[in-house]
C-alpha cells in the first residue's frame, strides 16, 4: 500500500561552508575573517529569510566551535551553568564578513520545488573553522572547542616538537 509519493523521494539538503581565519599565534585566539555558506534549498521561497537562516545557523556554529563547552563534575552536574562561564558569540565575536548563497534547483518536494530549510550551514562550520587554523598555523587540533587556551598549548607542543625557530 502507498501513502505518499513523497516517501519514495529521498530529499538532501546540502549546505557547505568556508572560512579564513587569522590565528594570534601568541595567544591562540582565532579570528574568523570571512565566513561563506552555500546551501542547497531547491527554491528559496523567502530568499532574506533562508539567507538570516544560514548566517544565524553559520554563528551558531562558530560558538560550538571557538567557545562552547559543558563542564561536568565527578557526578555529571553541569557546572558551567551561568553566562560567564558558558560562553556563547556576542556581536564581537562574529566574523568580519559573512557571505550566503543558495543554489535553487526546484527538485525538492515542497512548493514550487523547495526543501526543509533549517540550520544546515551549521554543520560544516566545526571541520571548516578546523581546517583554516590547520592551513594558518600547520597544527592540527582535534578537539573542541578551538578555545584560545587549547589553540595556543597546540602551537606551543608543536613548536616544542620542531625546536626553536
Amino acid at each position: 500500500m502507498r501513502v505518499l509519493d513523497v516517501v519514495d523521494r529521498v530529499v538532501a539538503r546540502l549546505a557547505a561552508g568556508q572560512v579564513e581565519v587569522e590565528v594570534d599565534r601568541a595567544t591562540g585566539d582565532v579570528t574568523v575573517v570571512r565566513h561563506v555558506t552555500v546551501s542547497d534549498v531547491g527554491k528559496a521561497l523567502n530568499p532574506a529569510q533562508v539567507r538570516g537562516q544560514d548566517e544565524g545557523a553559520a554563528i551558531m556554529g562558530l560558538g560550538h566551535t571557538l567557545m562552547e563547552r559543558l563542564i561536568l563534575d565527578e557526578a555529571g552536574r553541569i557546572r558551567n551553568l551561568g553566562a560567564i562561564d558558558y560562553r556563547i558569540p556576542t556581536s564581537m565575536d562574529l566574523p568580519l564578513r559573512v557571505e550566503s548563497a543558495v543554489v535553487e534547483n526546484g527538485d525538492g518536494p515542497g512548493p514550487y520545488g523547495a526543501k526543509g530549510m533549517s540550520e544546515g550551514t551549521l554543520l560544516p562550520v566545526a571541520p571548516a573553522v578546523a581546517a583554516a587554523v590547520r592551513d594558518a598555523t600547520g597544527v592540527v587540533i582535534r578537539e573542541l572547542p578551538l578555545s584560545p587556551e587549547r589553540v595556543w598549548t597546540a602551537l606551543q607542543a608543536a613548536e616544542g616538537a620542531a625546536g626553536p625557530r
